[in-house]
């Protein structure tokens, strides 16, 4: 029993490592490609700390949202190496359920933000315009969007970490023949 424990906290271990280098990764990529109103990235080089403020909030929510998912993964590891017999689930299987339920976060965490992002900005078009006063280096508006960003990671990686848990195969108690 103690090797099994082992074993699952050390792939909890890798699975975190590798995981936080892709999310920061792909995030980055993503939303620095995504935005359409300037260059995340020329501002970010030139300085501007509202940008670098709400990239850094994006890139700690999408990290929180797939932490949720993590933990289903390593659920159904633990599943798959304590009860062997119980789950009849395929190393392989595990492997891309293990790929799905990450991949499904990946896009919650990226549809949540831009979401989020731009119905905050439809919302606020009138007076404020968060793309041009975020270009201009403007810090509270920065810092107003990483809080936006934040806030609704934090409800929705609840859903997530719900939806995640609620996949992870559970093994069979047995069966109880009431009728016949």
């Amino acid at each position: 029993m103690l090797n099994i424990r082992i074993i699952v906290s050390v792939f909890e271990f890798l699975l975190a490592v590798l995981m936080s280098g892709i999310v920061i990764y792909v995030t980055y990529k993503i939303f620095i490609r995504a935005n359409p109103d300037f260059d995340m990235e020329d501002e970010i080089a030139r300085g501007n700390t509202s940008v670098g403020i709400l990239v850094a909030s994006i890139l700690f929510s999408a990290s929180v949202i797939l932490q949720k998912a993590i933990t289903s993964v390593v659920s159904m590891f633990r599943l798959y190496m304590s009860a062997p017999g119980e789950n009849n689930i395929a190393l392989w299987k595990l492997i891309l359920m293990s790929a799905g339920h990450l991949t499904i976060a990946m896009a919650a965490a990226v549809i949540t933000i831009s979401v989020t992002l731009r119905l905050f900005g439809r919302l606020t078009r009138e007076k404020l315009h968060a793309g041009k006063e975020l270009q201009k280096g403007n810090v509270a508006v920065g810092i107003l969007l990483s809080a936006v960003v934040i806030i609704a990671c934090m409800y929705v990686g609840e859903g997530v970490s719900a939806v995640s848990s609620a996949l992870v195969p559970q093994p069979s108690i047995g069966e109880i023949e009431i009728m016949k």
